[in-house]
């Protein structure tokens, strides 16, 4: 497929559409509902799925662990379904280029840079550190090795898988639905395999007793840290979804499959993390699969795991790709496509030589990743379906800062990020994102969604009453009409 002309700033470069940063036609999206479903699947199927399980497992037991994952990953799926991923769906827009409407264009590309790649190049570290930790247990059981989580042979087993992922990249997104196609059934059956065999060996009513692994005095406490653990969880997806959602063919095929993949299956992962970990008492996954499942199953699981985070730092690596191209200025539009795949994972072949550092820091690393990601989905929610009424004016968002509506103060709206910093610093009163520790107020209101609401209140406000009023922004005036008196 080739980008066609009449769009805006477009022009014939004979390059795939769906590696530009214009806007996709219908004709040129890939991946219907059942395609864009798989590809959830293959995100959401990942041993960090497990790994979710375990940090809850470590608070709560069985019972409250899986109430937790449903209504944290519940909270946070939806709002980022909304935004960025139905924008995106329907307009067909690369999600960085969408916040130039909320953030202004030089705005959008500060967010970018602090979202998408910083984040992007973490995820593909820790995933594929995570598979280097299977590729350790599967010698050490296999072939009598005595190799260490936080040796050589996880790093040069993960800076393989970063490779990997780089070549395929290299060759665009429709790899990542094939690679996801195959990856997700098998997961399934992973899956499924694993509850059977951790209720076969250990009864539910053994398991549903067992105590969380931290055994932390304060259970409401506990519970709502669980809780924020699965908002901070799903948030985590925020930076890729929207890009990946401007592929699918409208809107409906674009919000559903978030449920069916990135929710049922990251709940169902993590799940069954909860029941390893508290009946193995490990909160290591890749521990878990050679135990439950043998040498000839638990190996088979662990490639299958293995597949799956590859599937996973496919389509983190494919989002800010596209975001990088086209939010980093001329230099990066001019770059090749294979080239960019090295500015996004170049940065997480070099943590990946960090194992113990970077792996250890799960928890602290989700902290860092909601405080700026759910007030960013507050402000960005507000701005489009109560403030814009979900219409967007593509056209402007290509044109040059001082030409288009959405120019702001330079090219950056102060208000919008002011909204960011309220919600930040809202998250960071009721919960410390370095050492973890609660207020008093969390245990009745988590630090996500506060954050969440306090941006989208102090985004409104400031819109409607500083931006509007001094033309900025290209926000709909209000009219209202004037009562009509009776006879």
């Amino acid at each position: 497929m080739s980008t066609t002309t009449g769009r805006p700033g477009d022009a014939t470069t004979g390059e795939d559409a769906t590696l530009s940063d214009l806007p996709l036609v219908r004709s040129e999206r890939i991946w219907g509902f059942w395609q864009y479903t798989w590809v959830n699947v293959g995100l959401a199927i990942a041993t960090w799925a497990f790994l979710q399980g375990a940090a809850v497992a470590y608070y709560v037991g069985v019972r409250e662990a899986i109430a937790s994952i449903v209504v944290g990953y519940a909270v946070s799926i939806l709002l980022v379904s909304l935004a960025p991923v139905l924008p995106c769906a329907k307009y067909g827009i690369e999600q960085f280029i969408l916040l130039r409407s909320v953030f202004g264009t030089n705005g959008a590309r500060v967010v970018m840079v602090a979202v998408s790649t910083i984040f992007a190049a973490a995820w593909a570290a820790v995933l594929a550190i995570m598979l280097g930790h299977g590729v350790v247990n599967l010698l050490n059981r296999v072939f009598g090795a005595s190799m260490g989580h936080a040796g050589p042979a996880v790093t040069v087993a993960a800076m393989v898988a970063i490779v990997v992922a780089w070549a395929i990249l290299a060759r665009g997104p429709v790899s990542v639905e094939r690679v996801s196609a195959v990856v997700a059934p098998v997961l399934i059956v992973v899956l499924v395999g694993m509850v059977v065999i951790i209720l076969t060996r250990t009864p539910w009513s053994t398991i549903s007793e067992l105590p969380s692994l931290g055994q932390e005095p304060d259970r409401r406490t506990n519970f709502m840290l669980a809780i924020e653990l699965g908002i901070a969880g799903g948030f985590a997806w925020w930076p890729n979804l929207g890009n990946l959602a401007r592929l699918s063919t409208g809107p409906r095929a674009a919000f559903w499959p978030n449920w069916l993949g990135v929710f049922l299956a990251s709940v169902l992962a993590a799940v069954v993390g909860v029941l390893a970990a508290l009946s193995l008492q490990s909160t290591e996954p890749t521990d878990w699969m050679i135990p439950l499942g043998g040498v000839v199953l638990g190996s088979i699981a662990l490639v299958a795991i293995g597949l799956a985070n590859l599937t996973a730092i496919l389509s983190q690596g494919y989002g800010s790709m596209v975001a990088l191209r086209s939010g980093g200025g001329r230099f990066f539009k001019a770059l090749p496509w294979p080239v960019m795949g090295l500015a996004i994972l170049g940065p997480a072949a070099v943590l990946v030589c960090f194992p113990a550092t970077v792996y250890d820091n799960y928890g602290r690393f989700l902290s860092w990743g909601a405080i700026v990601v759910a007030p960013l989905c507050g402000v960005q929610i507000v701005d489009y379906f109560v403030l814009r009424r979900t219409r967007i004016d593509v056209r402007e968002l290509y044109r040059p800062v001082g030409e288009s509506v959405y120019g702001y103060w330079g090219g950056v709206n102060v208000m919008a990020f002011v909204a960011v910093v309220a919600g930040a610093l809202t998250y960071s009163a009721l919960l410390h994102p370095i050492d973890y520790v609660p207020s008093a107020l969390f245990v009745y209101t988590t630090a996500s969604v506060p954050s969440f609401l306090v941006a989208a209140s102090v985004h409104y406000v400031l819109a409607r009453w500083v931006s509007r009023p001094l033309g900025m922004g290209g926000y709909p005036v209000v009219t209202r009409k004037p009562a009509v008196r009776g006879r």
